[in-house]
């Protein structure tokens, strides 16, 4: 699995738009075994299964399942589909998550946080809970888990408290269990960590990267993942002004950092004209 995912299962969540399409795409062109696309939205899936199919080389299957991963039940339930219909996944790519761009006290429990929270954080953990256990039986097979955090996890940023909550925990459960993995010697199960700044797939339209930090096209960014994902990489973070922004916050005194980040780097007017998709 160091150079591609030919001949393996891999299973990626939002697969119908954006950096998950890009993610599927790739598998497919690579000669995977099976790529298996989950998303909440049908008519995005059916019409991007149909076109990866069509690319789609004799040895490759493509297999659409519509599943909210906000919600635990329809995991599990579409979790045991994929494991009798196609097979326990080698690579899982928890793709999906979204973003409220808000004040926290604009943010309602049930429209906002909750999702938040249940999609960009708790999902992760779920769908990985049920796949891991082959992963960890299979021994003899390289297997990938990817998680697609952001540098948002990683550093405070008005208007994006409740997102940055969800980031912060996914970055956290992720690296943590690479470490319990190779821990307990499970070394064929290899967890990489992604924590990108902005990205214009339009999740984030009307953001501004801060100083030194532009804003990173999707293909870019997957082709970045996807080297990272295949070699193991334990963390991913791009671009390289997070890794800085990380080394200044943990240097400097609060006061000061909140002076740099705010008025030197732009960090803290990043989301001032933030709109989203429409």
């Amino acid at each position: 699995m160091t150079r591609t995912v030919s001949g393996a299962l891999v299973l990626i969540t939002g697969a119908a738009s954006g950096m998950g399409r890009l993610y599927a795409e790739r598998a497919v062109a690579e000669g995977a075994r099976a790529v298996i696309l989950w998303d909440r939205d049908a008519g995005a899936l059916t019409r991007v299964a149909g076109i990866l199919g069509d690319r789609a080389g004799a040895g490759t299957i493509v297999a659409p399942y519509v599943v909210d991963i906000a919600d635990l039940g329809a995991i599990a339930q579409t979790a045991q589909r994929v494991r009798t219909e196609v097979g326990d996944p080698d690579i899982l790519i928890n793709n999906a998550g979204i973003v409220r761009g808000a004040f926290f006290w604009e943010h309602d429990n049930g429209a906002d946080t909750r999702p938040t929270m249940q999609i960009n954080a708790l999902a992760p953990m779920y769908i990985t809970r049920e796949f891991l256990p082959a992963m960890m039986a299979n021994r003899g097979r390289a297997s990938r888990i990817v998680n697609i955090a952001s540098a948002a996890g990683t550093l405070s940023n008005p208007r994006m408290s409740v997102y940055a909550a969800s980031k912060a925990a996914l970055i956290g459960w992720s690296d943590s269990l690479r470490l319990e993995l190779r821990q307990q010697r499970y070394g064929q199960v290899k967890v990489t960590t992604v924590c990108p700044s902005y990205i214009s797939t339009g999740m984030f339209e009307g953001a501004r990267g801060p100083l030194l930090t532009p804003v990173m096209t999707p293909e870019y960014v997957v082709d970045r993942v996807w080297r990272a994902m295949l070699a193991g990489t334990p963390m991913l973070t791009m671009p390289w002004s997070v890794q800085l922004s990380k080394v200044a916050r943990g240097v400097l005194p609060l006061p000061l950092w909140d002076v740099v980040a705010g008025r030197i780097f732009g960090v803290y007017g990043s989301m001032d004209k933030f709109t989203g998709r429409p």
